[in-house]
Order: C-alpha cells, then sequence, then structure tokens
C-alpha cells in the first residue's frame, strides 16, 4: 500500500468513527450512510487510491475537470455530478455520472430529458432545494417546488431519486441543523404528493463541516471533501 494510501485509510478510519457515532445518536444504520468523496481538487492517482481503499462513490463538481478522471476510473465506483451544471453541459453528463446532485431549474430538466432520451436512458437525479435561502447559493427555492414537480411531471428520461441542499458555512455545525431538517421535511412532502417520477429516497447534505448533524437530520449521502482529502 502507497504512502498516500495509507493516509486516505487513517482519515477514513477516523471518519468511519464520527459517522457510526452519530448514527448511533439518531438511532439509524450505518450502512444507510454513504460517503461521496468530494475530489474536485486532488488528481486522478488520488481518486485510484480512494477506490483502491474502499470507496465507492466519487462526486465531482466541474466536468472539465471530472471528464479526464472519469477516463481514467470511470469503470470503477460510482459516480457523482455534484457541481452546478450548465444547460449547455447536460449531453457531457448522460452515461458518465450514476446520480446528478444538482438539478435546479426547468431548462436543465428539458435537456437532461432529451439528451436521455436520445441515449435510451434514464437519469436519477436529486432536486437541489436552497433551504437556507442565502443567494450565493444555487437551487430551487422551496416556493417553486410544486410547480417544477408539475412540469417535469411528464418527462419520461429523468426521475428525481433524492434532494440535495448545502447548509451555511458555519463554525458550529449545530446551526446547520434547520436546513437538513427543513431538506428532510420536504422529502416526507415530495412522497406525501405521489409524483410518478419523483420517488425520493435519498438525502444528500452535510460536507466536512457539518456531516454529523447530516447524519442525525437523516442524511444518505454525505459529501466529504478537505476532511478526507487534503490536496497538498
Amino acid at each position: 500500500m502507497s504512502t498516500g494510501q495509507e493516509l486516505l485509510k487513517q482519515r477514513l478510519a477516523h471518519i468511519e468513527e464520527r459517522i457510526q457515532a452519530a448514527c448511533e445518536r439518531a438511532g439509524r444504520k450505518r450502512e444507510d450512510v454513504k460517503i461521496v468523496a468530494v475530489t474536485k481538487y486532488v488528481d486522478a492517482q488520488t481518486i485510484g487510491d480512494l477506490l483502491d481503499i474502499g470507496i465507492g462513490h466519487i462526486g465531482e463538481n466541474r466536468l472539465q475537470d471530472a471528464l479526464p478522471k472519469h477516463e481514467q476510473y470511470g469503470d470503477r465506483g460510482c459516480w457523482h455530478f455534484i457541481g452546478h451544471l450548465q444547460t449547455n453541459k447536460a449531453k457531457d453528463v448522460i452515461g458518465r455520472f450514476s446520480y446528478i446532485h444538482s438539478l435546479d431549474r426547468l431548462s436543465l430538466a428539458q435537456e437532461l430529458n432529451k439528451r436521455a432520451e436520445a441515449a435510451g436512458q434514464v437519469v436519477s437525479c436529486f432536486l437541489q432545494i436552497n433551504i437556507s435561502g442565502e443567494q450565493t447559493k444555487f437551487g430551487l427555492s422551496p416556493d417553486d417546488v410544486l410547480a417544477f414537480l408539475r412540469e417535469t411531471s411528464n418527462m419520461k428520461h429523468i426521475k428525481i431519486d433524492g434532494l440535495m441542499t448545502m447548509a451555511p458555512v458555519v463554525e458550529n455545525q449545530e446551526e446547520a441543523r434547520p436546513v437538513f431538517r427543513g431538506l428532510a421535511e420536504w422529502q416526507k412532502r415530495i412522497n406525501e404528493w405521489e409524483f410518478p417520477h419523483a420517488h425520493v429516497t435519498e438525502l444528500s447534505m452535510g460536507m466536512s463541516n457539518d456531516f454529523e448533524v447530516a447524519i442525525e437530520e437523516g442524511a444518505t449521502y454525505i459529501r466529504l471533501g478537505s476532511v478526507l482529502v487534503k490536496p497538498e
């Protein structure tokens, strides 16, 4: 095992202890929480190391950086596109990423649906909701969620399997709890509406600075960058 892998393994072991403790506090099973390694600032070799030590989910934010990495390691693990996706780049994620965490507007839904139909695929999306209301963050306003689901309900080549949000960056992760709790409430609300294309089973929330609180509030995917991979 290389030095890089050894270091990643040590970090992962510490993270695992924190995840396990958060699951115990919330009465959840450890296997219900999956780590997405956020690899936007690291090279392809580090992605190979992550896959080698057992990380199964890779998350990339920037398409231009992700494509060469995917070319090398795309046949291993499950790849998630977690950054803001420009509509004109939608064609490039089809067939490469198992999940798109950042569906946040109708024009993107239309383009993904069109491109997926041409490819004979159905794309699994997470609806990004701006629970915090911060103007600097992407995501649908909660006020627009119902209308968005109605407008996309006839799109046969996208399905909404999850929700995603980003909490404000705060020193005390307890301050992020209302945001995560709010997303979990939206999961219940959307499932009660019973839209055929929106059976929400996943919650993508929580990052390096607040993932424990996110787990306590129901996260199924936590997106970990700096706490796991620290680029030189």
